[in-house]
């Protein structure tokens, strides 16, 4: 993706992104960022609410894993992010498998869905955060079944919230509204620098001894 914007970092800390994602590297080297990678354990992205919606789920999951990171650093300035998509409240993540994948894009075929994105900004020497939720429209088109067993066979939705990549250049998902293209592909850059350049006004102290968001943050 081009032009995308880069902002400032509000501390002198280095930046880390608590993300194993190529897709989200990308998207930092893209925009001029200087980074680290510290994956986050996988307990970071475990467990249910019950009636949680897609936004809240990703909010929380990207609090847990800037939460899981930060415990490792003495200083650092976290970015976590976590992306499913939504289709009439059923929460999409990422494929189990083959069939698990197919499933999904049968369901997406032909409709109007979401893709949510949970962003997490964490200053490990400030002990403050800040959190939020993207969301884009999207519509795919309907799918015959040599499309979708064509692309299954490319094994491009492997590790893909929805089974699919927009990044991958497939002419029949298309945004709606303008929306977020780098949120879609994992990480919203507009708003990611959005909130570097606001972070001292937006961020909140957190308790560093916790890893579920404070109402505060919600």
């Amino acid at each position: 993706m081009r032009d995308l914007p880069r902002a400032e970092l509000p501390t002198d800390e280095p930046l880390i992104l608590a993300s194993g994602s190529p897709r989200r590297a990308e998207l930092l080297k893209a925009a001029g960022y200087d980074f680290a990678v510290q994956v986050a354990s996988d307990e970071a992205e475990s467990g249910t609410v019950r009636g949680e919606t897609a936004a809240a789920m990703v909010r929380r999951f990207a609090y847990r894993k800037a939460a899981d990171v930060a415990k490792k650093f003495d200083r650092g300035l976290i970015v976590a992010a976590d992306t499913v998509a939504s289709c009439s409240g059923q929460i999409l993540g990422k494929p189990r498998d083959r069939d698990h994948a197919q499933a999904m894009l049968q369901t997406l075929s032909g409709r109007q869905h979401d893709v949510f994105t949970g962003i997490c900004v964490w200053s490990v020497t400030q002990a403050k955060c800040v959190v939020d939720v993207v969301g884009t429209e999207l519509m795919m088109d309907e799918l015959s079944d040599e499309m979708l067993s064509g692309y299954l066979d490319t094994s491009l939705w492997e590790g893909k919230a929805g089974s699919f990549g927009y990044q991958d250049g497939n002419d029949w998902i298309q945004i709606l509204n303008q929306g977020s293209e780098s949120n879609v592909v994992g990480l919203p850059m507009e708003r990611f620098a959005e909130l570097l350049e606001n972070f001292d006004s937006l961020a909140e102290t957190i308790n560093t001894g916790s890893t579920e968001t404070s109402d505060k943050l919600i």
